[in-house]
């Protein structure tokens, strides 16, 4: 599967379609897709989901889609990695950054689009309209003081849309989606992602916790967490200038040795190596 590479922290693509032209593809960014006008299917991770006028999708770097166009359609979409967010110097228990983390790391995708209201629409194409005019500008000195004021508050708006439909939609009893989320949300701490832990979070029987999870998404529960953590450090070597001591540290590895070796053992590269590629 095709995997699209963001070379700039933040990005915005806008454009017209009537036919989607793109392959099943994941991305190694987050995206934040507007639909403008038109209507069509979006599939994303396996999920069907109608689109129109209005909707707002939110999509990880694990994720993978692709667009059904019924009638002519116009996306938005803003593209960042996640650098851009880690970057901000917020304390970690700051309300913002608790957003953040809501946001970014709850698994929205299985819900298709995340504003339901429509007043709460207008408010974020009001928000994106902004942004896209001072984008056009964007080597003014003064745009990312504007851009990170209007994807706070655009971030803020759909944080309380998606946490208000996770509040108000139950969760099945036999659904995967709340270990993914955990996972997510707590990637930085290994021993919140021990077997034994994941168990007694979810009262799941140490041995069967692993089999559920195979048995719903088709690869071991410490598979998928090495993998999503992999992904996160590739992009902190593509776009960060973090040392590799500095890097296995924010990642919870023992030593810079340890890290160096599993990274290897996922990619076929060491870290360095993974750094210097030339990526397209």
């Amino acid at each position: 599967m095709k995997r699209y590479i963001l070379h700039t922290p933040f990005n915005i693509y806008h454009f017209e379609a009537e036919k989607w032209m793109h392959s099943v593809h994941k991305h190694t960014y987050f995206e934040i897709i507007f639909i403008l006008k038109g209507k069509g299917v979006h599939n994303i991770n396996g999920n069907t989901f109608r689109y129109q006028e209005g909707d707002v999708f939110l999509l990880g770097p694990e994720d993978f889609h692709d667009f059904e166009i019924e009638d002519l359609t116009e996306f938005c979409f803003i593209r960042f990695n996640e650098l851009f967010n880690k970057n901000h110097k917020a304390e970690k228990d700051s309300p913002w950054q608790q957003i953040r983390q809501a946001l970014l790391y709850t698994s929205s995708q299985s819900r298709g689009s995340i504003v339901e209201d429509k007043p709460e629409k207008q408010k974020l194409h009001s928000l994106l309209t902004i942004l896209e005019g001072e984008y056009e500008n964007h080597q003014s000195p003064y745009f990312e003081i504007v851009r990170d004021s209007l994807m706070q508050s655009m971030m803020v708006i759909l944080a309380r849309n998606l946490l208000g439909q996770t509040r108000t939609k139950a969760v099945l009893k036999d659904s995967v989606e709340p270990i993914l989320l955990y996972v997510r949300q707590h990637i930085y701490n290994p021993a919140e992602l021990t077997m034994e832990h994941l168990a007694e979070v979810f009262n799941y029987a140490p041995a069967y916790i692993s089999i559920f999870f195979k048995k719903q998404t088709g690869e071991s529960l410490k598979q998928y967490i090495v993998k999503h953590k992999i992904k996160l450090i590739e992009a902190r070597l593509l776009y960060s200038q973090l040392s590799l001591s500095e890097i296995a540290d924010e990642f919870g590895y023992t030593d810079e040795s340890h890290f160096c070796k599993q990274f290897r053992k996922y990619t076929g590269k060491t870290p360095t190596e993974f750094r210097k590629m030339d990526v397209v």
